[in-house]
């Protein structure tokens, strides 16, 4: 996804960085948006477009998004932005805007460059990204998840010890139930080698000279972007970038349909009052180095349940309907979930999808958090 020259390589991959700060009175959402767009500008990214939601706001960036939440902020950026530089920045606003000077928890993560050499900053080296961690944050540690001469995911995450601050899922934080009463759950959905005809829809038609978010959300429908989740219970933002490329943030209202998400309005196992929760996709469309995302942070039920386009779908009906839309011949999941949900498996979310086989299975614990990876290849 970009606005550049399409004919040279670009870096579909994302770099994702998530900061949970010590709850107190203060609010991220307060801060004014020019000073998160000074900070983009750092980053090298613009703002597109925003969907403030009840409890979040979406950005919809020229390289990926960033939302924004009471206590919380997820910076997922693609290309040679340079993702790590706005953390300095990020917590300068945090603290002197926010009133919040305390991190709890940071995590950066990123799926294996295709075109590292491209990269700036420190984002040229995992090595590098990592001692540029280090010398903000005290207790960080990092992986490398996956073969590492193949599809490989990275991870770097700081947690205070514990009883050293009040933890965000604490009774302390309960008004904030986005960041409070839910558990804490991601999934992402990481296509490469997407089929020639999924690709060919994301590039602009010869006459469309101008970005369009019109265009977007037509080409959402049609390919059934639009119907990952129960279209009553989303609010999509899209954009379509000329030549060609797509971006979209949905938030979604999941306490309305608590009684179809097929749990008994628990998610497996644990207490949900239902809430707003997101979903993200970004597409680079060119062949050889076509790339598509998907990360959602829904809590989803693991256990198969009725399919129907009006209820939120299970783990596995989710991965099927982003994968019938990308037909990638290559794909990489990852289930990020706090260990109260610890039944975290990425293979079975890739079940059904027959036509795959799995090349990579590996289950990490991390203190509070479970991960599931999982990597699949064409039969």
């Amino acid at each position: 996804m970009s606005t550049e020259d399409y004919q040279a390589p670009f870096e579909g991959p994302e770099k994702l960085l998530e900061i949970w700060f010590t709850p107190s009175a203060g609010n991220l959402r307060h801060v004014h948006r020019q000073l998160w767009e000074d900070m983009l500008d750092i980053v090298q990214c613009k703002v597109l477009s925003v969907v403030h939601g009840s409890e979040m706001d979406a950005y919809l960036l020229s390289e990926s998004s960033f939302f924004v939440f009471p206590h919380r902020l997820i910076l997922k950026t693609c290309g040679t932005t340079l993702n790590l530089l706005g953390l300095p920045r990020i917590l300068e606003i945090a603290a002197n805007h926010a009133n919040l000077p305390s991190v709890d928890r940071c995590f950066y993560s990123r799926k294996s460059f295709m075109f590292p050499e491209r990269q700036s900053g420190p984002h040229r080296d995992w090595k590098e990204e990592v001692q540029y961690l280090d010398n903000i944050f005290t207790n960080g540690a990092a992986y490398t998840i996956g073969k590492v001469n193949g599809d490989h995911w990275l991870l770097y995450i700081m947690e205070q010890p514990s009883g050293d601050t009040p933890h965000p899922h604490s009774p302390e934080d309960a008004p904030h139930k986005a960041e409070g009463k839910h558990s804490d759950y991601t999934i992402e959905i990481l296509m490469s080698g997407l089929s020639h005809d999924a690709r060919q829809p994301f590039f602009s038609p010869a006459n469309d000279l101008v970005d369009s978010p019109s265009h977007a959300q037509l080409l959402s429908k049609r390919l059934g972007i639009s119907g990952i989740f129960p279209p009553h219970l989303t609010t999509l933002d899209a954009f379509s970038f000329n030549p060609c490329g797509y971006s979209s943030n949905a938030l979604i209202k999941w306490e309305e349909d608590l009684q179809n998400i097929g749990c008994d309005a628990t998610i497996d196992g644990s207490e949900s009052q239902g809430g707003e929760g997101y979903y993200t996709i970004h597409v680079t469309p060119e062949e050889g180095w076509s790339y598509a995302s998907f990360e959602c942070n829904i809590p989803l039920s693991l256990r198969p349940t009725k399919a129907s386009e009006e209820a939120i779908p299970d783990l596995q009906s989710l991965v099927k309907r982003v994968v019938s839309i990308f037909e990638p011949s290559r794909i990489t999941l990852t289930l990020f979930i706090s260990s109260e949900d610890n039944d975290a498996d990425g293979e079975s979310a890739g079940r059904n999808a027959q036509v795959y086989k799995r090349t990579d299975k590996i289950n990490y614990g991390f203190g509070g958090y479970d991960l599931a990876f999982a990597s699949f290849e064409l039969k």
